[in-house]
């Protein structure tokens, strides 16, 4: 990538931001790592992934340990299936006003992974006979992870599914899956506002030009881990309970690396 040789104090900067986040948890991971059985744990990485949408990371917080703590375990996919009031009970208590884009769909949302694992139950036997493009073609059955070319939300679930810990629950040994890295709205912002589109209209590239730009970028500022740097700038410029998360992370952004950089710095 030549934007790396052309701002070398920015690719430095953008990497060592990655240092600073490898370890914050991962939002979805951060519940389903600790479920008791690996059923569990894929099945609710599944719904994690999907219903993280248009969602700020508290209230993801709030909706996700709300519906483990009410459906938990199995209850989230065996028959009878929960019913739609207490589906929509369970987001008024745990969002209230909050506005969510998916509010409306959600019942269906979770309804529609529930019988994705039962068809394809037992879901180790799934991941473990399938390769990551037939695991990537099998979720567009789930409503809302998407159907078209591509798929931001079936990358991010396959990573998560079969990457290794902290980035992933390690149902994979393939450490190069050949998949489009996840495509965050955090890498988004980080291209536009600061990285190598920050002199182009990125709103106006081709989804498929996004995806190879951040894939790029993730392989020249991590290139022995690439979802490394995936997963760190998940959390670049997303709200946290009183301002940016990654500006909550690095001590009112005294300690982040892109300091100098981003118009967002409280320095």
């Amino acid at each position: 990538m030549h934007w790396v040789q052309d701002f070398p104090l920015e690719a430095r900067a953008a990497s060592l931001f990655v240092e600073t986040f490898k370890n914050v948890p991962d939002p979805v991971l951060f519940y389903t790592s600790s479920l008791s059985s690996n059923e569990e744990k894929i099945a609710w990485t599944l719904l994690g992934t999907v219903l993280f949408q248009g969602i700020s990371y508290p209230s993801f917080d709030k909706l996700f340990s709300g519906l483990l703590e009410k459906f938990p375990g199995k209850k989230m996919w065996e028959l009878p299936v929960p019913r739609g009031k207490e589906l929509e009970q369970v987001v008024e208590e745990t969002l209230g006003k909050t506005c969510w884009q998916l509010k409306e769909h959600f019942a269906g949302i979770f309804w529609s992974v529930g019988y994705f694992v039962r068809k394809h139950f037992p879901l180790t036997e799934w991941i473990s006979t399938r390769t990551p493009k037939e695991l990537w073609r099998d979720l567009g059955e789930i409503y809302f992870m998407g159907k078209k070319a591509y798929r931001p939300k079936a990358n991010a679930a396959i990573y998560r599914l079969l990457s290794c810990a902290p980035y992933g629950l390690g149902f994979s040994t393939d450490l190069k899956l050949n998949l489009p890295l996840p495509l965050t709205m955090g890498i988004r912002r980080y291209l536009a506002f600061m990285g190598p589109a920050k002199e182009e209209n990125f709103s106006e590239m081709s989804q498929g030009a996004k995806q190879k730009m951040a894939d790029d970028f993730f392989l020249a500022i991590s290139k022995n881990a690439p979802i490394k740097a995936a997963h760190a700038f998940q959390f670049f410029l997303e709200y946290g309970k009183t301002k940016y998360l990654c500006c909550e992370y690095t001590d009112n952004c005294k300690k982040c690396p892109l300091q100098n950089y981003c118009k967002e710095s409280e320095v």
